[in-house]
Parts: structure tokens; sequence; C-alpha cells
């Protein structure tokens, strides 16, 4: 279904200005390309040394590509990273709404793959950016030589219940009332850490951004029992969204070679600090390179 991730031509402007802020965060130097798949244009960002092994990563839901690489910095040094912007979930995406119940995400991410000359890849996703990679790789596993899951969409779900009563008042109280206390009030269920840009961001998209209310269905074990590649999942032990625990030992009880680990103090959104994202390099790193990583250093406080 045709539609877009603004309200307006101002509010895309606002949208597409803080896409370039988050750009302007990561360290190393960027590419962007325009790359054309079945549903028209939309921007793919590439970092790190031609040289160095891929690594394709999908960011999350009302966010963009250079908000995830902003959050990835550290790895530019190991990988060359590949990051499209999601169809329906960023300004520079393509500007339709996927369907969630059948491989029309999939569909797409070959499209790119194809465009760029991908053959193969290491996979990484967060959240929406989880599901779809988690579905893309049931799809094509050939084409997947690691997958890594951060808060991945589509595993397990929080209460439906829990989560409104967190993020619904908050929610309108902040519409009503739009002070800098409110927005901290709304954002604590789902920020480890606080950061300014982060915040300003989050709160312009609630005025520029329509919602899509739409939560990935879960996938079904036999989907997950297909995943032949190695898989890591990290999961957030305080998600009201995607408990950490129960992502983490579904992914453990069910894929055949998989590895995964719960952050403590964390929540859905983890912290945005140098230490979380250099801790965060390192672990995917370790995966992504071949070395199994035994019981990892994980701060234990992350806040």
């Amino acid at each position: 279904m045709k539609t877009t991730t603004w309200r307006n031509e101002k509010a895309r402007q606002r949208l597409e200005n803080w896409s370039q802020r988050f750009l302007d965060r990561i360290a190393s130097p960027v590419e962007s390309y325009q790359v054309l798949s079945r549903h028209g244009p939309g921007r793919v960002l590439l970092g790190g040394s031609r040289d160095a092994p891929k690594l394709l990563c999908l960011h999350s839901m009302r966010t963009g590509a250079s908000f995830l690489l902003s959050e990835l910095n550290p790895l530019l040094e190991h990988f060359r990273v590949i990051a499209p912007d999601i169809p329906g979930q960023s300004v520079h995406g393509p500007q339709i709404r996927m369907r969630l119940d059948d491989d029309s995400y999939a569909a797409w991410l070959t499209d790119v793959m194809d465009e760029l000359d991908i053959d193969s890849a290491n996979l990484f996703g967060v959240s929406w950016g989880g599901f779809i990679a988690r579905q893309f790789a049931n799809a094509n596993p050939e084409r997947v030589d690691r997958l890594g899951l951060l808060v991945p969409a589509g595993i397990a779900n929080g209460s439906h219940l829990d989560g409104l009563a967190k993020m619904a008042w908050p929610m309108i109280r902040y519409r009503i009332c739009s002070t800098d206390k409110n927005l901290r009030r709304l954002l604590a269920p789902l920020f480890t850490t606080w950061d300014d840009d982060w915040a300003m961001y989050f709160a312009e998209s609630l005025r520029d951004m329509p919602f899509d209310l739409r939560i990935p269905p879960i996938v079904p074990n036999e989907q997950l029992t297909k995943l032949s590649m190695p898989v890591l999942v990290l999961g957030a032990d305080n998600d009201i969204s995607f408990p950490g625990a129960e992502v983490v030992r579904r992914i453990c009880d069910v894929v055949p070679n998989s590895e995964g680990e719960v952050i403590p103090d964390c929540k859905h959104c983890p912290p945005m600090t140098l230490e979380f994202r250099e801790w965060l390099a390192n672990r995917l790193s370790a995966f992504f390179k071949q070395h199994r990583s035994g019981p990892s250093d994980t701060p234990e406080s992350l806040s």
C-alpha cells in the first residue's frame, strides 16, 4: 500500500534534517547511494573498508540507516557495513507500507542485494529490522552467512496491557503538554540512557510521522528450525516490547546453531553510550568473524 513516512512537506524536511544530524554523528566516512527495488528507489549507506567482511544492517522502525550507523560507529573499523533505509519506516526508504504476513520484506532486501551485487553477507537487524533479517534468512538461507539479532520483533511479545499502561497515558499527556518532564516520563520505559538528539528526534517524529500500529507476527517454530546459519540473539532484560529472556530462550531452544545473551539493566532502546557501542561492536565482531565467544564481559550496569 502506497503511503509516506511524513505528514506534510515541512515534516519531510524536518525528518531529513534529523537524518543528516545523525549522519554527522558517524565518525568514519560514509557513502550514500540510491538503489532501485521493485518498490522504487531507496537510500543505502555504506561505511568501512571496501576490503572488510560485508555486514548488512537493518534499522528499527521509525528511524533510518543513519540513526543505526551512528550507534554502530566502532563496527566500521571491522566491517564493510551496508545499511539500507527500510520501506515505510524511514524518510529515505521506498514510500510503501509492506505486508507483514508474507515475504514482502525479504523480496525487497533481495532486490537491494542484487542491485549491490552482493551474493551473501553477514546480516544484523535491530527490533523491526530484526524481524526483517529473520524473515530474509528463512527465505534466502544461502545468502546469509551469519545472522545477528538485537531486541528483535517477531520472536516473543510483551504484555499488551502492560505496554499500554506504560506508554499510552504518557503519550497522551505529552501530546497535551509537551514539556521536557513529560517527554522524559514518556521515554522512561523505552530508553536505557538519555540522549538529547534521540529524545528530541523521538518527540518531533510523534508530530511528523504517521504511526504504523501493526506488530510483526510471531514466527512459528517450524520456521525457526529452518535457520541453518549460525544465529546470535541479544535481548534486553527490561524490554516491555519483546522480553529479552523469552526472546533469547526461544531462539536458543529452537534454532539449531544459536547462541544468546540477555543484556542486564537494558530496555528496548539500548544504552546510547560509548561503553555500550564498544561492547556491542566487540560482541558482534567476535560472532561475525566466526570466533565462538564464551561468556562476554557485559557491563554489570549499562546505565
